[in-house]
């Protein structure tokens, strides 16, 4: 992608399938250049195939510009290298939604989890969601016109019903989440900088990790993500909270 196009960019980790490919294609459509980062090679690029026709079908030709990176989000060192191949292949975006994530396996119990599964889904669900918002957001808050969205769950929550026993790596993880978006927003200005900051719950959809039972469809659980990166943000709008369905819940 050239740094002088016009088109806005937005960059979706988790792309290839589910909640992220979702976002991505609705996204394509608003008019969005796309960058797709997901692990797996061959399902990247079928995504982006998908997108383009898509895209193609609802314009009459494939307008906008789709870049793929491959990367395993739970290794650090790769993620840092995946930000420097953004950084110096693409302009700034306007869009960063991050909606990868693996669920805790599901005896993984706080006193029965063992150190490897608790870094497995350290790593992918929070410590790749700092490096990425680390390593891209400064320069989307320097141009004071960001949107940073991210995927949390409602299990991640400290408030409500059934957000506690179970799951600990999951159930931490996302309150991890959850305060780094709550803290960002703060630490930016809450929107009164042009730099946004929000957590999502898509609640139970049907994905890979939702399963097929869900009582959910992905593209009901990605609604909110895409309203959250074109929702016009006036003087007294929220930024920095939880939102479901469109509605900000509590912490």
């Amino acid at each position: 992608m050239s740094s002088q196009s016009i088109r806005p960019l937005a960059i979706i980790t988790g792309g290839s399938r589910g909640l992220g490919f979702e976002v991505s294609k609705a996204l394509t459509l608003q008019g969005f250049d796309i960058a797709l980062i997901a692990k797996d090679d061959q399902r990247l690029e079928a995504a982006a195939k998908l997108i383009r026709e898509a895209d193609r079908y609802h314009n009459g030709v494939s307008t906008s510009h789709i870049s793929t990176f491959t990367c395993d989000l739970e290794q650090p060192d790769l993620v840092r290298k995946l930000i420097d191949s953004l950084k110096q292949s693409l302009a700034t975006p306007s869009v960063l939604i991050l909606a990868h994530g693996v669920m805790s396996e599901k005896m993984s119990k706080t006193l029965k989890t063992n150190d490897a599964e608790w870094r497995r889904v350290m790593a992918i669900n929070l410590d790749s969601v700092f490096q990425l918002v680390n390593g891209i957001a400064p320069a989307m808050a320097d141009a004071r016109n960001g949107r940073v969205i991210i995927f949390s769950a409602c299990l991640g929550r400290m408030s409500g019903p059934g957000n506690a026993g179970g799951l600990a790596p999951y159930r931490i993880s996302k309150a991890g989440v959850n305060a780094l978006v709550r803290n960002l927003a703060h630490e930016t200005g809450l929107g009164a900088r042009g730099f946004l900051v929000d957590a999502t719950c898509p609640n139970h959809s049907r994905t890979d990790m939702g399963g097929p039972d869900a009582p959910r469809s992905a593209e009901e659980g990605a609604a909110t993500a895409i309203w959250l990166a074109i929702r016009p943000f006036n003087a007294g709008d929220v930024t920095g909270v939880l939102w479901e369905d469109k509605q900000v819940v509590e912490w």
